[in-house]
């Protein structure tokens, strides 16, 4: 079983409040994009770890099945909100991690990276441009080590000592997120 776990938490407060998720002009389609795409991929469960706007988010995106799970720590940056989801997944063999403002992550991104699993890696993560990105995939035995990291760079620091595999997504388009006000404007015009 190989997990799926979106990362939600602290966008809203990276945007000024959650309502800027959820305006008319299609903001929340990026966020439903992003659930759909997990949801459709070959991983279950799939848990979306929420924070700054939960309540907000909860009436006003179609989770497509994924399993919320409310962040009350959110403030402690992304590698907290990761260790919950984690938490909420403690008997999967992996788990894919995305995020929930990542600009067209896709099924193709999530299988290629899932493709590329092996026993010699304990991670492998999607390149664009030849940088990190997402998704990137977490093996079990990271699980542990996973709650003791802290700030916002998530799992970065401790994928520079462990084996990883990187495999480039560039031809799947993603790789970019709506971290600023104008980040999301130019996500909104891109999906129309």
């Amino acid at each position: 079983m190989i997990a799926g776990i979106l990362l939600l938490a602290d966008i809203g407060s990276r945007l000024g409040g959650a309502a800027p998720l959820f305006e008319p002009s299609g903001s929340r389609r990026l966020l439903e994009h992003a659930l759909r795409v997990m949801t459709a991929a070959p991983l279950s469960p799939v848990v979306v770890v929420l924070g700054s706007g939960a309540d907000d988010v909860l009436p006003a995106v179609e989770l497509y099945g994924a399993r919320p799970v409310a962040r009350d720590r959110w403030k402690e940056g992304q590698a907290a909100s990761l260790a919950c989801g984690l938490a909420e997944v403690p008997d999967a063999e992996a788990a894919l991690v995305a995020l929930g403002d990542e600009r067209h992550v896709s099924v193709a991104a999530i299988r290629r990276v899932l493709a590329a699993r092996s026993d010699d890696v304990l991670a492998v993560r999607a390149t664009y441009d030849g940088e990190p990105g997402h998704p990137v995939l977490l093996e079990r035995r990271l699980f542990g080590p996973l709650r003791d990291v802290t700030g916002d760079h998530g799992a970065r620091n401790l994928l520079l000592s462990v084996p990883v595999r990187e495999v480039p997504c560039d031809d799947l388009g993603g790789g970019e997120n709506a971290g600023t006000r104008a980040q999301l404007e130019a996500l909104r015009e891109s999906l129309g």
